[in-house]
């Protein structure tokens, strides 16, 4: 068969429903997809199409596919940054110029090389057909096993004409183990497990951080059971934000950098830390100050290398979470009586709330992005997809929008401003009977306003909710101290002209809808949940409407 038909019916064979691309990349491919009832999604650019295949990924929870030729690789490497930080199961293909050419400054090339594999697991190269079916064997396999992650294929030729338009002797081989993530669950030993338990019952203010491997592993219903056996406050990294309702009375909140201060304060009065699923990394400790560097820890995690990276650990527990959280619920005993120190938690939890309510419940026109989060929380359908963009958004959707759904998802930039629309995309593609809610401020929109008119094109009836302060006011306190207080030149670096980004929908052939007080709100979110089309809603928001900054201790 040809090379074409191997990746068509590979892709279809893993339960894919859809591929993003730039063109020109192996129209035959494409066209074999599409007769096999794959819907191939042209994006307006290469990264844009990588940020699709991701949020398809996550929502989908396996393989996300994204392609193009070898002009645009490195916008598409770019794009791949978010699922490798993500551990976002993306393949990558693309064509890449002749090797006769590689070394004779062919137009428009550059090595593929270095750039993906900075931000892929493997990086495999296919100069003539016969070693196609080993490539995509692997890159399946190697997608989703262990940690997940990005991985690449580089086929021969500028639109992989080399590859993907000859005939070999070739087999399509499908591993249905591999079509979803975690094809294997490797519960952790027993030993460790047993100690880990009595670690745990030992301490007398232990909490749980609770990570993005938590997500992976579908194991929402083993940590609640495991925090309630033991008593023991959950927080929740933002890629675990929907693994533990909001409003349980051990939900503490998101730690770190995009957080809830009430987090890091009960992790920094903690004497134990169990890590599920998390690699600890800058974010959930806020640059590795939460909690202190000398805590006490439990870790569970998928990959060997991330347990005791970044803090002691008494017990490391290496396996599937959700295998594992069974595992420890099935041997836990009774949980020592923890009143005092759940009390405490309970109060930094209500003192944080306070602290906000009068901004929440705020009527002011510009709109409060506090107001803005609870009419979102309020409005949000038991089985909705939020998606957020990174920076402002980050913390606004991490710290003030609550969660309380069991099948309500929440997927959040991991890397680069601007993923947040190509991502709602690519995951309303892989659940398209869930609503699915963009919530990005306007300087993230612009990085790919354009794509608006992909999902007019293609029928994906995504919702943006567009924080519009006209600005990127997460940058205003920086510039004034570096510049001696605000200026007309400070302005310049971080101020906007003012746009109406419900009629730039409404061009694209959108539904735009524009917010100024705040009671209108959850009207025009209804509306939206029940359009037909695309939707911007433009939320006219109030410049000072800073994100609180990750609470750090003194």
């Amino acid at each position: 068969m040809t090379g074409a038909r191997l990746l068509a019916d590979t892709v279809h064979g893993y339960g894919l429903t859809h591929a993003f691309f730039m063109p020109f990349i192996s129209p035959r491919s494409l066209g074999r997809m599409q007769d096999l009832g794959l819907t191939t999604v042209q994006s307006h650019g290469e990264k844009a199409a990588a940020y699709m295949a991701d949020g398809y990924a996550r929502a989908r929870g396996g393989p996300g596919l994204c392609m193009c030729q070898a002009v645009g690789a490195l916008n598409l490497a770019a794009g791949l940054q978010d699922a490798w930080l993500a551990q976002a199961p993306v393949i990558a293909i693309t064509g890449r110029e002749l090797q006769a050419y590689q070394t004779k400054k062919a137009y428009q090339d550059v090595d593929h090389v270095k750039p993906f594999t900075s931000v892929a697991k493997a990086s495999f190269y296919v100069p003539e057909p016969s070693q196609f079916p080993q490539a995509l064997r692997q890159a399946f396999r190697t997608a989703v096993s262990g940690a997940p992650g990005p991985v690449h294929i580089d086929i021969e030729g500028r639109t992989g004409t080399e590859v993907v338009e000859f005939e070999a002797d070739m087999d399509v081989v499908i591993e249905p183990r591999f079509a979803t993530v975690p094809p294997f669950r490797p519960e952790a030993d027993a030993a460790d497990i047993a100690e880990a338990l009595r670690v745990l019952g030992r301490a007398k203010r232990p909490i749980i951080v609770a990570g993005g491997g938590v997500t992976a592993s579908g194991a929402r219903a083993e940590l609640i059971a495991l925090a309630e056996k033991l008593s023991i406050p959950v927080a929740t990294a933002l890629n675990a934000k929907a693994m533990f309702p909001s409003d349980h009375p051990l939900a503490v909140g998101v730690p770190g950098a995009y957080s809830r201060a009430c987090a890091n304060k009960a992790l920094c009065e903690a004497d134990l830390v169990f890590y599920i699923g998390s690699q600890t990394g800058s974010q959930v400790t806020n640059y590795y100050t939460v909690p202190p560097a000398d805590m006490p820890t439990i870790q569970l995690n998928i990959d060997a290398q991330d347990m005791g990276r970044n803090f002691r650990a008494e017990v490391g527990l290496l396996g599937d979470a959700k295998a594992t959280l069974r595992r420890m619920i099935e041997m836990a005993g009774t949980s020592p009586p923890r009143d005092a120190w759940l009390a405490r938690v309970g109060q930094l939890v209500d003192e944080w709330k306070s602290s906000f309510e009068e901004l929440r419940a705020s009527d002011v026109v510009p709109i409060r992005p506090e107001r803005l989060c609870r009419e979102i929380s309020k409005a949000l359908p038991s089985n909705a997809i939020l998606v957020s963009d990174t920076g402002h958004s980050g913390i606004w959707t991490g710290a003030f929008i609550d969660l309380t759904h069991p099948d309500q998802m929440y997927l959040r930039c991991a890397g680069s401003l601007g993923w947040g629309l190509p991502a709602a995309i690519g995951a309303k593609c892989a659940q398209p009977d869930r609503p699915v809610v963009l919530f990005s401020g306007d300087g993230g929109f612009w990085y790919h306003l354009q794509e608006l008119d992909t999902a007019r094109r293609y029928g994906i009836n995504v919702v943006a909710v567009v924080n519009n302060n006209h600005s990127l006011n997460q940058e205003k306190g920086g510039n004034e101290r570096i510049l001696g207080g605000r200026s007309a030149q400070s302005d310049s670096f971080w101020l906007f002209g003012e746009t109406d980004f419900a009629r730039v929908a409404e061009s694209f052939g959108c539904i735009g809808i524009v917010v100024t007080r705040p009671w209108d709100l959850a009207e025009a979110l209804k509306r939206a949940f029940a359009a037909d089309r695309p939707v911007v809603i433009d939320v006219r928001t109030n410049l000072d409407g800073i994100a609180p900054l990750g609470w750090v201790p003194s």
